[in-house]
C-alpha cells in the first residue's frame, strides 16, 4: 500500500476544507512564537490559542494535532520564503538562494526553527515530517540550480553536487545552531565564493 508524505497530507487537507488564510497565518505566526519561546515539546494548542486570541476548537478543525500544525507550518513558510532562482547564471542563482535562506533562517523564524532542530533526535515523527517538507524543499531548489548549472556548462559533470547541497545547508545551520555569528551577506559571499563555486566549477 503507497504512503502519503506529510507534504501531500498537507495539501489534501488544504485543498479539501475551505479556510480562511488570513486567519491560518496568525495561527501559523502563533504557533512559531511558542515554540520559539517554550520549544516543540512544550508547545500546547492552549498556548498557541492564546497567542493568537483563537478558541482552541477553531485550531482544531484546521490542524488535528501539535505534529499537524508544527509541520503545516513549517510547510507554508518554506514555500513563502524560499525562492527558486533563474538569474541566468550559477553564480547569481547561489547567491539569490542562498541570500533568502540566510535571511529566512535570520528572521523570526530562526529561534523556531533552532527549537525544532533540537527535538529531531527524540521525535521521529517530527524527526520524518521535518526532513520530507523543510529539507526537500531547500535540496530541491538547490538541486535545480546545479542542474541548470550543469547545461550551461558551469558545474563540471563529475562534480559532487551532492556534497555541495550538504554543505550549503549545514553552513548556514552550523552558524544558526552552535557558532551564533551572523548570517549576513559577507557571510554567504564566501560560503558561495570560496567553497561551493571552486568545487563545483570546471
Amino acid at each position: 500500500m503507497a504512503t502519503t508524505s506529510y507534504a501531500e497530507q498537507a495539501n489534501a487537507a488544504a485543498r479539501g476544507r475551505p479556510r480562511d488564510a488570513t486567519r491560518d497565518e496568525a495561527l501559523r505566526r502563533a504557533a512559531l512564537e511558542v515554540m520559539a519561546e517554550v520549544g516543540y515539546r512544550a508547545l500546547t494548542m492552549d498556548a498557541v490559542a492564546a497567542k493568537a486570541r483563537a478558541g482552541k476548537a477553531t485550531i482544531y478543525r484546521r490542524w488535528e494535532s501539535k505534529l499537524d500544525l508544527v509541520i503545516d507550518t513549517v510547510n507554508q513558510l518554506v514555500h513563502q520564503n524560499i525562492p527558486e532562482p533563474d538569474t541566468g547564471s550559477l553564480t547569481g542563482d547561489l547567491h539569490e538562494f542562498l541570500s533568502a535562506f540566510a535571511a529566512f533562517l535570520s528572521g523570526p523564524t530562526g529561534k523556531a526553527a533552532q527549537a525544532l532542530v533540537g527535538e529531531l533526535p527524540h521525535e521521529p515523527e517530527l524527526a520524518t515530517a521535518f526532513r520530507e517538507t523543510f529539507l526537500v524543499a531547500q535540496r530541491d531548489v538547490l538541486r535545480g540550480i546545479l542542474d541548470r548549472g550543469t547545461a550551461r556548462g558551469e558545474v563540471r559533470l563529475d562534480a559532487p553536487r551532492g556534497m555541495a547541497v550538504e554543505l550549503a545547508g549545514a553552513a548556514l545551520t552550523y552558524r544558526l545552531m552552535l557558532t551564533g555569528d551572523p548570517l549576513d551577506a559577507t557571510f554567504v559571499d564566501r560560503l558561495v565564493d570560496q567553497v561551493l563555486l571552486p568545487l563545483l566549477r570546471p
